[in-house]
């Protein structure tokens, strides 16, 4: 026979031996963890960045572009590694898991002393990291080869190291957001798989000592390395303070990472302050100017509303207000985050400002996502009071598109009135017109008014109703900023904040974040 026919052409290729070499083990292991950490730091720095910048699906999507091709650049430069590959994958692992693991810590240090130069460092060390991380698999599977040639076909060896990388990245992609975050924040996070990869370096030091040539010097950088990861690691705490107390200015009476957000309270010259993802919510001196904004136009315009509905405002400041009205019955409090209601109903400080209002027996606490809420729950309320967050991402501008409103509208009372929180009038101009657009879109009246409150400049509301609103003639008694001769102010809108041409937001375009990221960006320049 001419060419030798099956028999010639498997034998072009090694024969798969079922014995499994401890050592071949170590390495596929040693895969699936640098597979975790890889993806570890993309999603850690997709995640600081949302934090801090805002707009969590531009950030995400902007360092996961740059990560990848980061990836891409290392793995095309992996091809110039010829010797010593085991030398260079544990030079590798240790750079990987020193920039990588520290790289939350620097950014957020970084942030709080020289904002202006984060966004620069941020993609220069997810470009460093991404590089790296793209050296490893390549060298991984020459490792492989060279020293399980009799075992692996290149078929084989592909297959078995790409599952172990996919597995790898299986496992961080559920855990980030459901316990490593939660449990140990983003900065412990971080210096935890440095660690990991720093291990994997011991591990490749340990497996072939016989072949390192300074087996001494990869010692002491390993240990160093190791060193430096773990004292980040126990100092975690300290840096997290430090880098707060500079960005708030005020020294931190609580600070958390629930399942959503980081909540920061910070307390200083007899006022307390609340944060969510760096965002200022209240502060104390003049949070009864926005909530008794916010409440009352439509409490007193109804008259004597009975049940009713909020949206947000787990702090319990414009639960406060709702009961001074003595006509409420009951008062339902859609909060998704549990983190929140626990705090503002336990802790003295945070009680005694919004009045223990979250224990009062009118109170029913519900802590889950408002748009699927009002889609699962029947019933009818005579004021909903909606109080979320500003549009920073989609995940909170679905909260301000036309799908929302229609399903307020649905739990709205014939005559009732719903009062929406729209920022500011005046320095995002465009976006509050284009809640109002939304909301005229549903089939609503929309009714807009402003109020001044210091900590944050003139900010807005809407009213939304299916009848024309209604000056009130009376407000509860013990108000500190409203009063009736003070309210037609409210409505009245001077040329600068005037209304402008604008479309409404849907569900599909999301085109208040845009705006609003565009406006409040020039406002920060």
């Amino acid at each position: 026979m001419a060419d030798g026919g099956p028999a010639a052409a498997a034998a072009d290729e090694p024969a798969a031996t079922t014995a499994i070499r401890p050592a071949e083990v170590a390495l596929l292991a040693s895969v699936f963890v640098v597979a975790a950490c890889g993806l570890l730091y993309e999603l850690a720095a997709g995640a600081l960045a949302s934090y801090l910048l805002g707009d969590s699906v531009l950030q995400f999507s902007t360092v996961i572009g740059t990560y990848l091709f980061a990836m891409g650049v290392g793995s095309w430069l992996s091809r110039f590694l010829e010797r010593q590959l085991v030398a260079q994958f544990l030079r590798i692992e240790l750079l990987v898991g020193l920039i990588g693991g520290l790289m939350p810590a620097a950014l957020f240090a970084l942030h709080s002393v020289a904002a202006g130069s984060f966004r620069f460092a941020l993609y220069a060390l997810v470009l460093v990291v991404g590089t790296l991380v793209g050296l490893e698999i390549p060298l991984v599977m020459r490792i492989l080869k060279r020293h399980f040639r009799d075992r692996y076909a290149l078929k084989d060896l592909v297959s078995q190291v790409l599952t172990f990388d996919y597995l790898g990245a299986l496992v961080v992609a559920i855990t980030f957001p459901l316990l490593l975050v939660p449990q140990l924040g983003l900065i412990r996070t971080g210096l935890f798989f440095g660690l990991l990869n720093a291990g994997v370096a011991l591990w490749a030091l340990w497996l072939f000592r016989a072949e390192l040539r300074a087996l001494r010097t990869h010692a002491i950088a390993c240990g160093a390395t190791v060193a430096a990861l773990a004292a980040g690691f126990a100092g975690a705490d300290t840096i997290t303070r430090w880098a707060e107390d500079r960005f708030y200015g005020e020294a931190i009476v609580y600070a958390e990472n629930s399942a959503y957000q980081r909540v920061v309270v910070t307390a200083g010259h007899g006022h307390v302050r609340l944060f969510l993802n760096g965002n200022l919510q209240f502060h104390s001196r003049d949070e009864h100017r926005y909530h008794e904004a916010l409440v009352h136009p439509a409490m007193a315009a109804h008259g004597a509303p009975r049940q009713v509905l909020v949206l947000g405002g787990g702090d319990g400041m414009a639960l406060r207000e709702i009961l001074k009205h003595p006509s409420v019955e009951q008062v339902t409090l859609v909060e998704l985050d549990p983190h929140m209601t626990q705090l503002f109903s336990t802790a003295p400080m945070l009680t005694a400002l919004n009045g223990n209002a979250l224990n009062s027996p009118k109170v029913r606490i519900v802590n889950e996502d408002a748009f699927g809420w009002l889609e699962r729950n029947p019933g009818h309320f005579d004021v909903i009071v909606v109080d979320f967050p500003d549009p920073t991402n989609f995940a909170i501008g679905k909260l301000y598109t036309t799908n929302f409103y229609e399903r307020v509208d649905e739990h709205l009372a014939a005559g009732g009135y719903a009062v929406v929180q729209t920022t500011s009038p005046l320095l995002a101009r465009r976006s509050f017109w284009t809640v109002a657009a939304t909301i005229e879109a549903v089939g609503l009246t929309a009714t807009p008014y402003h109020v001044h409150v210091p900590s944050f400049g003139e900010w807005g509301f809407i009213l939304a109703s299916r009848r024309p609103w209604r000056m009130p003639t009376a407000l509860p008694e013990g108000l500190r900023f409203l009063d009736v001769a003070g309210l037609p102010a409210l409505f009245h809108f001077p040329p600068d904040m005037a209304r402008v041409e604008a479309q409404p937001n849907l569900l599909s375009n999301q085109r208040l974040v845009h705006l609003f990221e565009e406006e409040w960006g020039k406002v920060h320049q």
